[in-house]
């Protein structure tokens, strides 16, 4: 898997490249700006891209912008935002497409290097990874009707899925069977108006219905 990685503390990216390359991936253009981030994504031997939400010139919003830009020139391109901060707008505007291949973790939150590696393996395979603060901050505003349906316990098991747990993490963190969680996701398809798919297909639609505006 060769990755961009885009990001301006020189630390960090050097210990994001230790780390990546050390489990597997290879990193094709570690930059630390936005014109350069630019010309990485334009590479097509890219197969997905880590990056940083604020890069200079600006330190604003250029990561998620060129994320957004390569996902319109390559729909489906496979991104993880690691930032120490939720861009609202921009957030909601890179899950809006709804294919999946897309996490959001905050940098201050990931406690466990081993779940962000498993994280960004995850959105490569079409899945998605998301902070629990990133959904409270994208669900900020009103949703959409059919998420309206869910009930209490299935936006639990919702946004559970959203952060990219299996059944049987949500089942741990709930209390619950896996048979019930299984139930719940049964409904939450059905709900969501859903058809017949791959359940993991179906398990990135879901989370994506829930966040869409």
């Amino acid at each position: 898997m060769r990755l961009v990685l885009a990001e301006d503390h020189a630390l960090l990216r050097a210990g994001l490249i230790q780390l990546l390359e050390g489990n597997g991936f290879t990193i094709r253009h570690a930059v630390d700006n936005a014109p350069e981030l630019g010309q990485a994504l334009l590479d097509p031997e890219v197969d997905a891209a880590v990056l940083d939400v604020r890069l200079p010139p600006t330190q604003t919003d250029e990561g998620l912008r060129a994320a957004i830009a390569v996902r319109a020139a390559r729909p489906g391109f496979p991104v993880m935002v690691l930032s120490q901060y939720v861009e609202q707008l921009y957030a909601r505007e890179l899950l809006a497409s709804g294919e999946g291949a897309v996490g959001y973790l905050l940098k201050d939150r990931v406690s466990d290097v081993a779940e962000f590696v498993d994280g960004v393996r995850r959105v490569a395979a079409g899945g998605t990874v998301l902070d629990p603060e990133v959904v409270a901050a994208v669900m900020a505003r009103h949703r959409d009707e059919p998420v309206d349906r869910l009930s209490p316990r299935e936006q639990e098991v919702l946004a559970l899925m959203a952060e990219g747990r299996s059944n049987a993490a949500i089942a741990h963190r709930l209390s619950i069977t896996e048979k019930a969680v299984a139930k719940h996701i049964n409904s939450i398809f059905t709900k969501l108006d859903l058809p017949l798919d791959e359940d993991d297909h179906r398990r990135v639609r879901a989370v994506l219905a829930w966040l869409r505006l």
